[in-house]
């Protein structure tokens, strides 16, 4: 099945979790606050957060290492395996931990009432946001140049090799501010919340 599908799937049924929550909030909070939930949610948010992160962190250093090889084959296999990591792996995990953070959210209160959680979740939304808008138009682009080339080609393209270091530096803005949701997760420092941003 091809990359795009998965993450349009993937996507999808994000689109449709949010929807279903503005639609139907009163089950979905009640859902979110039921007691036998809390130990699962607590577990399915730290598990997916971790695998995302590391996912995130572990693809950035291999494309860097691949590339710094300046090995064709190289290049292009740890490409291709990162960009269906993304779509395969990074997808589920982002989906599983939202879900698990919202549940974990609702019993500590106004998720946009507490200081280090409605920071965390709008960093969170940063996140994705510098992936959707950075990385997936990079990855059209680069997937489109690769279709081209022929298997006699020893060099690859400049405007690939510009494109694959592009990436570095979208996928570190990417990664800040998911580095610094951890500590926030972590330490709960006591900082001012988002609702209180604008008073």
């Amino acid at each position: 099945m091809k990359t795009r599908y998965v993450l349009a799937g993937f996507l999808a049924i994000m689109a449709g979790m949010i929807g279903y929550a503005i639609v139907f909030q009163e089950a979905f909070v009640a859902f979110l606050k039921h007691p036998a939930i809390y130990s699962h949610a607590r577990f399915l948010h730290i598990g997916a957060v971790t695998l995302f992160f590391a996912n995130a962190v572990v693809g950035m250093l291999w494309e860097q290492r691949s590339l710094a090889s300046g090995n064709k084959e190289v290049i292009m296999h740890t490409y291709n395996t990162v960009a269906s990591l993304d779509s395969r792996l990074s997808s589920p995990l982002i989906i599983l931990s939202v879900v698990g953070g919202l549940s974990l959210s609702v019993h500590l209160g106004e998720l946009w009432q507490i200081g280090w959680l409605s920071v965390s979740f709008l960093l969170f939304l940063l996140s994705g946001v510098v992936w959707i808008v950075g990385d997936i138009p990079t990855q059209y682009k680069t997937k489109r140049i690769i279709s081209s080339l022929k298997p006699e080609d020893e060099t690859l393209p400049d405007e690939l090799l510009r494109l694959l270091k592009q990436r570095w530096w979208i996928s570190m803005a990417g990664v800040v501010p998911l580095a610094i949701v951890f500590i926030l997760m972590v330490y709960r420092p006591e900082i001012t919340a988002v609702a209180d941003w604008l008073r």
